[in-house]
């Protein structure tokens, strides 16, 4: 009981980073003036090297091996984990960024979903819940932009959520081997493909370089590797829920980085989010302290 509670915690703490991370996308997105497949050009390049030293470090030989020799696991997440980051340019293209933003608030369903019809992980109630307050709260902090819809940017942002999706379901079926050699190759495969499409690969500054490889080192790197490392011991549709907190921290980041004050609706929208998560984690934190009392209690 002590071993999964505390696997828990460290579930919950490096999902919460992860979110983190991945929600200094916009600060970094404004700070480069690329087309979006010269971005993800370099922003692979640079995740997949540092999280390839990430796990030589804390792997040794044996993580490089992993690297080279993934099986069939490692290769499901790396596709699905590369599909779903490439999916997502072309989405914020064709449609408009609120749209997207709306359809990865579906994710924890999703991947609740997915879960259950694979390995028959029932959903709990009240992540269902939450999750429906925190979809709830990201459209209304999104509501004002939502404009009218292109098919197929609306395709591609539910394919990028379907994928993710599996991905998580993936790390948690498959949670007592290591995912990170699998998030190196995601972002490796992620170069290879954003090559053919990127426009100025050879034109960005020295300057720029040094934002791309913080763009690809925080972001990516440490928020993928912090992700796959974290839902490993979280059932799926809570690790996702717990990865929305992204959009309302996205709004944070610019407030602070370029003084752009939020408007009312997104920081009504942000709080449920917040709210939502916090709620399902202390509600578990409590059952589960009440299962404990009802074990070491005298008979």
């Amino acid at each position: 009981m002590t071993d999964a509670h505390s696997q828990r915690r460290l579930g919950i703490v490096l999902t919460i980073a992860a979110a983190v991370a991945w929600s200094t996308a916009p600060f970094f997105t404004r700070l480069l003036a690329y087309d979006s497949w010269t971005i993800l050009f370099w922003r692979g390049v640079f995740a997949s090297g540092l999280i390839t030293v990430f796990l030589a470090m804390t792997e040794g030989r044996a993580g490089l091996r992993n690297l080279v020799a993934m099986d069939r696991s490692g290769w499901m997440v790396a596709s699905l984990s590369m599909l779903a980051m490439v999916a997502f340019i072309p989405s914020l293209q064709m449609t408009s960024v609120a749209n997207v933003a709306v359809i990865i608030a579906i994710q924890p369903f999703m991947a609740a979903g997915l879960a259950f019809v694979w390995f028959r992980e029932v959903p709990r109630r009240r992540t269902m819940l939450a999750s429906l307050v925190a979809f709830i709260g990201v459209a209304i902090t999104v509501s004002q932009s939502l404009g009218s819809a292109d098919l197929r940017g609306i395709a591609l942002a539910c394919l990028m959520v379907f994928s993710f999706s599996l991905m998580t379901v993936a790390v948690r079926r498959y949670q007592q081997k290591s995912m990170v050699a699998a998030a190196a190759m995601s972002n490796f495969l992620g170069s290879l493909v954003s090559l053919a499409f990127a426009h100025a690969i050879t034109s960005v500054t020295i300057n720029d370089i040094g934002v791309l490889a913080m763009f690809g080192g925080l972001q990516v790197a440490m928020g993928l590797t912090l992700f796959v490392l974290g839902s490993r011991f979280l059932p799926s549709g809570e690790a996702s829920l717990i990865a929305t907190l992204e959009t309302p921290l996205m709004v944070f980041w610019i407030w602070v980085a370029f003084a752009e004050v939020p408007a009312p609706r997104a920081l009504i929208g942000g709080a449920l989010v917040i709210g939502a998560v916090v709620a399902d984690i202390l509600g578990d934190n409590r059952e589960r302290a009440r299962s404990r009392e009802r074990i070491t209690a005298p008979s």
